[in-house]
């Protein structure tokens, strides 16, 4: 049985990467499989892969979901959209966390950007409700700033925002990266398409709660974050059709797998949308997916968690603490693994 502080670990903060390579490719690739731990390039990876496997990617685009505004008092806010609850004709509601010296009132106006107002609905648990006065997508494209994760200590330029997407990005609502994703380039999603390997798309909106402590030893008492995915009729298609082959499905980044195996729950992968909870823990039995492309995750968090229970608790320890000696870049613009599934279900 696993407790909080069996996924701490010490990191040596000029290890976490506060900036992007360049080339999106670039990055390294710590390849752990049951041969061991390799190093490798992250280019190399089309050799790690086979002529009928399935890559499965998050599709989500990231927000611009950062606003800095006043309240009609005068006191300055902060807020970070976490979700978009309604952008209809009528109605423009978004939930954000808000930061403020007093709390806004239901009711009262804020302006954000100095450019729009919008109106303080009824709060949502940890959430504040915002009405906003019109298309939510558009007026957050126009004036809010790309929210850089809070591990990293420069304000997003013209760079991160071009390199803080995917380059398949498409539907808008995360307000972090799906980060595994952000080391493929074109040039080498075409040498996949070339070789024969699959492609498929889920969507899962990440929200700022992927960045939240765990903050309970007891893990059985961790209140996991609220996620919006869907997994499409061609994704479940596609899976079946790589399963009947023997070929491996690999999931590109953690919320990919969320979204595959929370729509796996039944024993078998179905079509369909829904608010996620799903908390990996070591000893969960992975139902869908045999391979996993992912980046270094924070210590304590539920993501060190979740590739524990994947790849194996000791595999995980032994194979961070060579990254760490090898001096690989962490977190979202840090460096990336290779992970097989070692959960009782592939034994």
């Amino acid at each position: 049985m696993y407790s909080l502080s069996d996924f701490d670990f010490d990191l040596p903060p000029e290890l976490i990467a506060q900036t992007a390579l360049p080339d999106r490719t670039a990055s390294r690739l710590l390849h752990v499989s049951d041969d061991g731990i390799v190093d490798r390039q992250f280019s190399d990876i089309i050799d790690q892969l086979h002529a009928g496997d399935l890559l499965v990617f998050n599709d989500t685009r990231v927000l611009k979901a950062r606003f800095f505004g006043a309240k009609e008092t005068g006191g300055k806010v902060e807020m970070l959209v976490e979700r978009v609850i309604k952008n209809t004709a009528d109605e423009h509601i978004v939930h954000v966390q808000l930061r403020a010296s007093k709390s806004p009132l239901a009711g009262s106006k804020i302006r954000l950007a100095d450019a729009f107002d919008v109106t303080v609905g009824e709060r949502a648990g940890e959430f504040f409700t915002l009405h906003f006065p019109g298309d939510v997508f558009e007026l957050i494209e126009k004036y809010g700033r790309l929210p850089l994760p809070p591990y990293i200590n420069h304000e997003a330029d013209d760079f991160d925002e071009q390199r803080y997407q995917t380059v398949y990005s498409r539907v808008p609502g995360a307000v972090a990266a799906p980060t595994a994703g952000l080391h493929f380039d074109q040039p080498l999603l075409d040498k996949c398409k070339a070789k024969g390997i699959q492609l498929a798309f889920v969507t899962l909106h990440v929200g700022a709660g992927t960045f939240q402590p765990v903050r309970t030893e007891d893990l059985s008492k961790h209140d996991m974050h609220s996620e919006w995915y869907t997994v499409p009729e061609e994704t479940v298609a596609a899976v079946q059709a790589a399963k009947a082959a023997g070929k491996d499905v690999i999931c590109v980044g953690t919320t990919s797998m969320r979204a595959i195996e929370s729509a796996s729950q039944s024993g078998a992968l179905v079509a369909g949308s829904g608010d996620t909870r799903l908390f990996i823990t070591p000893g969960y039995v992975f139902k869908t997916v045999d391979r996993l492309v992912t980046n270094f995750h924070l210590p304590k968090s539920t993501l060190m968690m979740l590739v524990s229970a994947f790849a194996g608790y000791d595999a995980i320890r032994e194979a961070y603490a060579h990254a760490i000696a090898q001096k690989y870049r962490f977190f979202s613009y840090g460096d990336a693994m290779l992970l097989t599934n070692r959960s009782s279900a592939h034994q």
